[in-house]
């Protein structure tokens, strides 16, 4: 693992990071995708629907960047309008109503800035699902798993925690952006990156969020982290050498039905994999082990929040927020 703030962010970028495709087809099955916001229009930088999690119904969102460059230009690289954060709120009401835990992941540079975008409520729909996420009545759950870039991924993260994936980063801004303000030199944006304590490292430190999620066997938590001086957390970052630079080559799509079909069929169980050759093994293996530390960290985080109340999951997302100063 990089101790490089800019490093991570380029590994953040990278484009054989697994997207949020990747996340809801290995982690949830049956998803049924949801589409439009009711009021203008489709966004498909945001992927929202409902699905099983080890048989419970959940209501997943994703900021979804895209696989190719069709696929991109189609998400818009993941810089969602007014529309995608409005269907976002949409799907949560709706799982408020019916009480089912929401789960969002995070991957986007930030908020589309176009002028249309701005014409039509930027900043009204991102402050909206801040305001209404604070005080949604179910569980709430948002993970970074690439990008968190700005209001743009802040309107997606008020949850009960906030977790990352290793060398993932989470800012105000992009170091090319803070360096062309700050020193008016883009070129400065490694020093920019350092400055910003973007990375999931200082960010647990900072206690803005609860966990760091490996692509493999060990995850860092608060509590550990609380037990660990400087010295010990600079060995952590080194433990774990760029595990998430495998190759990882989601599904192309067309169509959200389209491509979580496709993912419900090529799923594979363990027995399954066995009947396999053993290139195919090893990749199949391999992509199951890449999400298994973050699939069971979801899975306790379910046990414990749906047996709260309503009024007590409130509090306690209030509380969390009032501890780190926002």
């Amino acid at each position: 693992m990089t101790n490089n703030a800019y490093d991570k962010v380029k590994l953040a970028r990278a484009k054989d990071r697994p997207t949020s495709v990747s996340y809801i087809s290995q982690l949830f099955d049956g998803f049924l995708p949801f589409a439009g916001d009711r009021r203008f229009a489709e966004d498909r930088a945001v992927i929202g629907g409902i699905a099983f999690f080890d048989g419970i119904p959940c209501t997943v969102i994703g900021l979804e960047k895209g696989t190719d460059v069709k696929d991109k230009i189609l998400r818009n690289f993941g810089s969602a309008h007014p529309e995608g954060y409005r269907k976002a709120l949409r799907l949560m009401k709706q799982a408020q109503k019916f009480h089912r835990p929401v789960i969002c992941f995070v991957d986007t540079s930030g908020a589309f800035c176009g002028i249309g975008a701005e014409e039509r409520g930027q900043g009204q729909a991102i402050a909206e699902n801040l305001m209404e996420m604070m005080t949604l009545k179910t569980p709430i759950l948002s993970i970074l798993i690439g990008e968190g870039g700005s209001g743009g991924a802040l309107a997606l993260a008020v949850a009960d925690q906030v977790w990352m994936m290793e060398n993932s980063v989470y800012s105000v801004i992009s170091p090319e952006g803070c360096a062309s303000i700050l020193w008016k030199d883009s070129t400065k944006n490694a020093q920019a990156a350092q400055c910003l304590k973007l990375t999931a490292e200082d960010l647990l430190v900072l206690g803005v969020i609860e966990k760091i999620i490996p692509f493999g066997n060990n995850i860092t938590n608060k509590e550990e982290n609380n037990k660990l001086d400087h010295e010990a957390n600079a060995k952590n970052k080194n433990k774990n050498k760029n595990k998430n630079t495998k190759d990882f080559k989601s599904v192309t799509v067309e169509t959200e039905i389209n491509v979580f079909a496709k993912s419900d069929s090529s799923d594979m169980e363990t027995d399954e994999i066995a009947s396999l050759g053993t290139q195919e093994k090893d990749k199949a293996i391999n992509t199951l082990e890449m999400f298994l530390p973050l699939r069971k960290e979801i899975k306790q985080f379910l046990s414990r929040q749906m047996t709260l109340t309503q009024d007590q999951l409130v509090n306690e997302r209030y509380q969390r927020f009032r501890k780190i100063g926002i």
